[in-house]
């Protein structure tokens, strides 16, 4: 099949993220849990539609028994949006390719609307289905059946959008990220550079965070992306993980086995990847202390 995207709710609480089922999932505050690389396939989102497709959904629609008790919130869909035509970008796609064959929602996907039979109907009884799958038939309780053409519009309208160059904030100067000063710590006995910014939480190149610890990765320029050789490193999915509202350009750590889950994600300040360092050691099992800030030996646990 042609690389699609594919738009789900995940019928649970806005605060429900499970690595496996999606790429990303967006929680009922518009943040986003970047779960698996959009390069690698999932097994079980799409049924028999899972090769070379990308699966974002929205921690939402999962009240008991009135699913409408928690809709999808504006801040979910402007995020949704936004990630969609992120994905879209790197692909190489401009407004103008985004179409149902492209994108899609669950509910189009169960019901085939995009031409291709896949499979039988089981998507919603308006279009002739089993009512099994119907994510985002509509956005809003009553509202119109047109969910899907209206999220296509609204990438459309974030594609269309102007870009900056990649190397400079994506947002003003005041809404982004900023290092305040340099500074140094010691890293397994090394010399660590550090940046701190205006929270002092502390910033290092990962390449230099990599290099002390003897980790093997490469850095795949095209995808954003370090990929990392180890077999010992489960990710915690934290709640915290870097969002786009720091206003640079992301990239993502993630492991280079599986299905290549997201350890963590950074920033790219002047075509460099920073991470957070402490965020960094917890990922990779790194003992620290305090007071001055310290990283030790690679314990894991």
């Amino acid at each position: 099949m042609p690389a699609t995207i594919y738009l789900h709710w995940a019928a649970t609480s806005y605060s429900w993220v499970r690595s496996g089922l999606y790429h990303t999932i967006i929680g009922g505050d518009g943040r986003l849990h970047r779960l698996h690389a959009y390069s690698i396939d999932l097994p079980a989102h799409t049924w028999r539609r899972n090769s070379n497709a990308v699966a974002l959904s929205c921690a939402c629609m999962g009240g008991r028994p009135d699913p409408w008790t928690l809709p999808p919130t504006e801040a979910q869909l402007e995020a949704l949006c936004r990630e969609a035509a992120q994905v879209a970008r790197s692909w190489g796609w401009g407004a103008a390719d985004i179409g149902i064959e492209r994108v899609m929602t669950h509910a189009e996907a169960a019901s085939n609307r995009d031409g291709q039979w896949m499979h039988e109907n089981y998507g919603p009884v308006i279009w002739g289905g089993t009512g099994e799958r119907w994510d985002f038939l509509q956005l809003t309780r009553n509202g119109p059946p047109t969910g899907g053409d209206q999220l296509r519009q609204r990438i459309r309208s974030v594609l269309a959008a102007p870009q900056l160059p990649p190397e400079l904030p994506l947002q003003s100067s005041e809404a982004a990220l900023v290092f305040r000063r340099a500074a140094t710590m010691p890293a397994r006995g090394q010399e660590l550079a550090v940046e701190i910014d205006a929270a002092g939480s502390s910033w290092a190149l990962a390449a230099e965070l990599l290099a002390p610890y003897e980790i093997p990765y490469a850095w795949e320029a095209s995808r954003r992306r370090i990929l990392v050789g180890s077999l010992d490193v489960v990710p915690s999915f934290r709640e915290d993980q870097v969002q786009p509202s720091v206003g640079w350009p992301l990239f993502e750590m993630t492991l280079q086995s599986g299905n290549a889950p997201v350890i963590l994600r950074g920033i790219l300040r002047e075509n460099r990847a920073w991470c957070r360092v402490l965020e960094f050691a917890e990922e990779f099992g790194i003992s620290v202390t305090f007071d001055p800030f310290v990283l030790l030996e690679r314990r894991g646990g």
